[in-house]
């Protein structure tokens, strides 16, 4: 296959940089795109044309907007799209990003499928999210909420920025809404991963948004930091250093490390083995790539009988070709970047009352020419004060950690999702007070299971639009 030459988009007009980023395949090596990589100073001289994109949307009904995701998904899933200076099918689509990214190809087109469902589904998700507001008040900022009382809302900004990863394809579902919520979007690609905002906006601008909505710049560490100051909103997706650097930023929203457990109440506990299934899904698909992957199963007792339950289910997999339809485990296309975790959790298992309960499986890490895997790893803690008792990583990685119901929620730390299973009333009350849970589910839910109808970090109309007081005189007031 050609190389595919890939320009900076500026607000819809393509620009070829003479600084280019080569995107490679893992296994072999060739080159797969060329991108134009931007600089600090051309989007600081683009910005003045972010307002229009704004502009442009605000002229297209909301409903109208939504009909276009709908056509736009379809598109996405099913069309040859252009793609820079070429065209790319849909099983194009998801062989190239496998060969970037290092995930397997079926779970790539299982991304496609999620995107797809949420652009299909815009109008019972933007429903759900502005909880049932007409959503012509967004457009106009003002107007008359079903009950009869006057309601204003103020966009914070005419765009949104993303700061985009390149390891999870799946947190695209997150910046969907935007566009039929007429703020534009200016993208910054993870370098592995260009092929998710470029196909989309093909597929975008192909069904009818103005293509002066959207703007992709590519580049080094420096653009994202640009981003995030040229934008009055932007999402962020990094580690704890990103999430500590933004912390407290009203402009920045910062996808982290999710840190999100699995909790059995006593009551339940005794049961544990009724909840296997929950915990392998929670911890394994997805390769374990997502935030919302469970990364800690805190009990009481039992402790060390699940994790040997685990590890007999999870330990022996291994690593598989990305185009095997039975491939699970993603690889790691980052020089060294497998060898660096698995250093980090080898020191952490020095610990007295650490055990590493997959060890008997072989070795965990498998280094290839030009990449690495980390074979599914489960620990055994025998208290929260370990190392190991409460750490994610990017695969398959578990801590089962023995601790008493009565700290358990204290000393689990900012959990993104958790769910409890216990029927103890007592106990559901504390879980939900707790506000270093985001998301929570009580009872048998694995952690990756998502309702699109409620958002799973954050509420980006919320993010986006301020509710403020508003009155008026107005002889014709808009309903």
């Amino acid at each position: 296959m050609a190389i595919l030459n890939i320009p900076i988009l500026r607000w819809g007009q393509p620009y070829t940089s003479l600084d280019t980023e080569d995107v490679v395949h893992f296994v072999t090596g060739e080159t797969l795109a060329r991108v134009s990589q931007a600089n600090t100073g051309l989007l600081g001289r683009d910005m003045r044309l972010s307002e229009r994109a704004r502009q442009v949307l605000t002229e297209i009904p909301i409903s109208e907007l939504i009909a276009t995701m709908k056509k736009a998904g379809d598109l996405y899933l099913n069309a040859t799209l252009s793609m820079g200076d070429g065209a790319q099918t849909p099983d194009d689509f998801a062989r190239q990003q496998s060969a970037s990214t290092g995930l397997p190809e079926h779970m790539c087109k299982a991304n496609m499928s999620k995107n797809h469902f949420v652009l299909s589904n815009m109008d019972k998700i933007l429903d759900a999210l502005t909880r049932g507001l007409d959503l012509n008040i967004l457009t106009r900022g003002y107007g008359i909420e079903s009950r009869g009382v006057m309601v204003s809302y103020q966009a914070q900004s005419p765009v949104l920025g993303l700061v985009l990863p390149s390891n999870s394809p799946g947190v695209h579902t997150l910046w969907l809404p935007v566009i039929p919520m007429q703020v534009g979007l200016l993208l910054k690609p993870g370098p592995q991963e260009p092929w998710t905002p470029y196909r989309m906006t093909a597929a975008f601008t192909q069904a009818g948004v103005p293509k002066e909505a959207i703007a992709i710049y590519p580049g080094y560490g420096e653009m994202g930091a640009e981003v995030v100051r040229r934008s009055n909103r932007t999402m962020i997706f990094g580690g704890l250093p990103t999430v500590e650097r933004y912390r407290g930023d009203p402009r920045v929203q910062v996808h982290g490390p999710g840190f999100s457990k699995i909790m059995l109440g006593d009551d339940v506990v005794d049961d544990w083995e009724k909840y296997i299934d929950i915990m392998v899904d929670s911890v394994f698909l997805n390769s374990g790539r997502g935030c919302i992957n469970c990364s800690g199963v805190w009990a009481s007792r039992h402790t060390r009988e699940i994790a040997q339950a685990l590890a007999e289910r999870m330990g022996p997999v291994e690593p598989k070709p990305p185009e095997d339809p039975e491939a699970k485990l993603a690889a790691f296309t980052v020089p060294g970047a497998a060898r660096a975790i698995w250093n980090s959790i080898e020191s952490g298992l020095g610990e007295a009352g650490v055990e590493h309960v997959t060890g008997k499986f072989g070795s965990r890490l498998v280094e290839k020419q030009r990449c690495g895997y980390l074979r599914p790893v489960v620990i055994h803690c025998d208290s929260p004060d370990k190392t190991l008792s409460n750490t994610e990583f990017m695969f398959p990685f578990v801590s089962v950690v023995r601790c008493t119901q009565n700290e358990m929620i204290r000393r689990i730390g900012p959990t993104l999702v958790a769910s409890a299973i216990t029927n103890d009333e007592q106990f559901q009350r504390q879980l939900m007070d707790a506000t270093h849970i985001d998301r929570l589910n009580l009872g048998p839910v694995p952690t990756i299971q998502l309702d699109w109808l409620q958002p799973h970090e954050g509420n980006i109309v919320e993010f986006l639009f301020r509710p403020r007081a508003f009155q008026s005189r107005l002889e014709k007031v808009a309903v």
